[in-house]
Parts: structure tokens; C-alpha cells; sequence
């Protein structure tokens, strides 16, 4: 065998690996970048609106204190509101800040585990969706670190503490009902969760499909072997 042939049976090798080692590439960057900036995003509003509107219940204190502190860019609709939550979403598991900072941690650590362990970093979609969620865990944990320096304002006993809490500015009401404040770490969060789970349920079916079809290619084959037998 020559040196031409050898080359001709080892460019299949090459060409078909190349791509998927730079799809993993791309992949790995795509989750990163979305970190990253999703985490950036997330921190730099949390930053301009508590310097804008200070720390809960600081705006307009004196000079509109009918207006509970909100800057509305819908009037009873949606706007602008400073709040700390020492909890998760939707205010659960209020004071356990360091169970949540510590789960954090757990989280991210089996993202990257998912991510470069498992074929997580096969798939695009899988990448996008991890960035998300992993970009408001980074967010929400810098809060719960203290990371932000900021101190409590009330109740007297906690003036000057140091925070370690979420900061949210997010207000929705609909109706007489006020939506939970929350931040864009929170929605990163959420968006991510969502899309994990829509491609865990479309993953299934699509795997059931697989299944039944691999079934039902082998009955005939069964059936030639019984009347061949």
C-alpha cells in the first residue's frame, strides 16, 4: 500500500472528526458567552436601579410617599421597585440563605459536570439552556454572598448589618395582585428551566418513537425466521 492510498483511507477519519470536535467548540463557547453575559446583564441593572432608586423603600420617601416607593413605567401596571429577598424565587425559603448559596454551588457544579461529561455539549440547544440557567445562578449568587456591600436600612435591630440577599427591582401587578419582585437573574432562571424541560419531554417522546419503530422492524423479521424455519 502506498502513501496515497494510506492518506485516502484516513481522510474519512479526519473529516468527519473535525467537525464535531468544532461543534464542541462552538457549543462550550456559546454556553460560556451566554454566562457570562446573562450573569453581567443581570448584575449591572441590579446596580443602576438600586444607585437610581436606593434601597427598599428609599424613593420619593418624603417627597411622594403614595406612590410606595415605585417608579412606574405603567402606571399600576409595571415598574421599578428596590426590594432584598433573602429567599428563592417567589420568596421561598426565606433566612436560608446559606442553604441557597450552598445549593448554588451544587447546581453550577453539576451543569459543568452535564456540560463536559455527559453529551450535553453536543446539542446547541442544551448549551443555550444551561448558559441561562447558569447565568442567573451566578447573578443571584453574587447577591447571597454579599458580593454587592450593601447594608439594611430596617428594622432598627439589622440597621447596619451586612446584606446577604437577592436584590430584585422587577414589579408586575395585575389587578389588585402584585407579582412578586424579581430580577433578570430570576428570568434567565426560569426561561432556562422551561426550555430544560420542553426538550426533556420532546426528548422522550422522540425516544419512544425510536423504540416503537425499532419494534416494529424487527416483527416482520421474526415472522421471515418462523416461516424460513
Amino acid at each position: 500500500m502506498n502513501h496515497e492510498e494510506r492518506q485516502g483511507e484516513l481522510a474519512p477519519d479526519v473529516l468527519v472528526s473535525k467537525p464535531v470536535w468544532g461543534a464542541y467548540v462552538i457549543n462550550v463557547l456559546l454556553f460560556f458567552a451566554i454566562a457570562a453575559l446573562g450573569a453581567v446583564a443581570d448584575l449591572e441593572t441590579k446596580s443602576r436601579v438600586f444607585q437610581a432608586l436606593g434601597k427598599p423603600g428609599e424613593y420619593l420617601l418624603f417627597q411622594d410617599p403614595d406612590r410606595h416607593a415605585v417608579y412606574w413605567l405603567c402606571d399600576g401596571v409595571f415598574g421599578f421597585q428596590t426590594t432584598l429577598n433573602e429567599g428563592a424565587l417567589f420568596g421561598m425559603g426565606q433566612g436560608r440563605t446559606t442553604v441557597l448559596a450552598a445549593l448554588s454551588f451544587l447546581a453550577l457544579s453539576a451543569i459543568l459536570v452535564f456540560l463536559f461529561i455527559s453529551a450535553a455539549r453536543e446539542s446547541r440547544f442544551l448549551s443555550v439552556t444551561l448558559g441561562l440557567i447558569t447565568a442567573g445562578i451566578i447573578g443571584n449568587l453574587y447577591d447571597r454572598l454579599g458580593l454587592h456591600q450593601l447594608t439594611w436600612n430596617h428594622p432598627p435591630e439589622r440597621i447596619g448589618e451586612p446584606v446577604f440577599a437577592v436584590r430584585d427591582w422587577i414589579l408586575v401587578r395585575i389587578g389588585t395582585f402584585n407579582w412578586p419582585n424579581f430580577n433578570i437573574a430570576d428570568s434567565l432562571l426560569v426561561c432556562g428551566v422551561i426550555l430544560l424541560l420542553l426538550h426533556a419531554y420532546f426528548t422522550r417522546d422522540d425516544e419512544k418513537k425510536e423504540a416503537e419503530t425499532s419494534a416494529s422492524d424487527k416483527e416482520p423479521d421474526a415472522q421471515r425466521s418462523g416461516v424460513s424455519g
